[in-house]
């Protein structure tokens, strides 16, 4: 069934049973200690057709200075699990209320070339308008990309790349002006291949 056919309770029935029926992994590519970090994949219904949440951080922050990303961050002591983080940090960045995530997975853990980050991603579906109250020290804009966007291969490149002198593929989206890369862009095309 194409995704602009399914609905909502098709699109949360095949994302539940997909996730939840592999087993996890972990992608590295670095023989160090890594920081345990999670990011939330918000997806969402909006002008009849689904879109994923993403955000620009602003120049301000320590890594990923700019970066389109996903809601998220680094595991603090007091989060009760990587999911709890990514809830938290959600809430911190955009102002989505946990309460208000349908959290119907996780994906393969993927490590971060320059800030030594291990990154646990979780899907969840959010309604559709929300009062988003972005945190103006973190982010410099939401980014709401439409799936079909993603979907569509010409948007999409790979080539391959340098951290430390270790070669890796690297993953690309170049959509509606904006350039996709680096481990969200790794997660993204996980998520897609698996779901779509």
């Amino acid at each position: 069934m194409p995704m602009s056919a399914m609905n909502r309770e098709e699109l949360r029935e095949r994302i539940s049973r997909i996730l939840s029926q592999r087993e996890k992994h972990s992608f590295t590519f670095k023989d160090q200690p890594l920081v345990p970090a999670a990011v939330l994949l918000p997806i969402y219904e909006k002008d009849g057709e689904y879109h994923v949440l993403l955000t620009r951080r602003t120049e301000k922050m320590l890594h990923h200075k700019g970066q389109i990303c996903f809601p998220g961050g680094k595991c603090h002591a007091e989060d009760a699990s990587p999911l709890g983080t990514a809830l938290r940090e959600a809430e911190e960045e955009v102002g989505l209320h946990p309460v208000d995530v349908d959290v119907l997975g996780e994906l393969d853990r993927m490590c971060t070339a320059s800030s030594n980050y291990l990154i646990t991603p979780y899907v969840g579906l959010i309604p559709h308008p929300y009062h988003f109250t972005v945190s103006p020290d973190e982010i410099d804009e939401l980014v709401e990309m439409p799936l079909s966007a993603l979907l569509d291969r010409k948007n999409y490149y790979e080539k391959m790349q340098y951290f430390d002198g270790i070669p890796y593929l690297g993953s690309f989206f170049d959509c509606e002006g904006k350039v996709i890369w680096g481990a969200t862009a790794r997660i993204l095309r996980q998520f897609l291949d698996l779901i779509f």
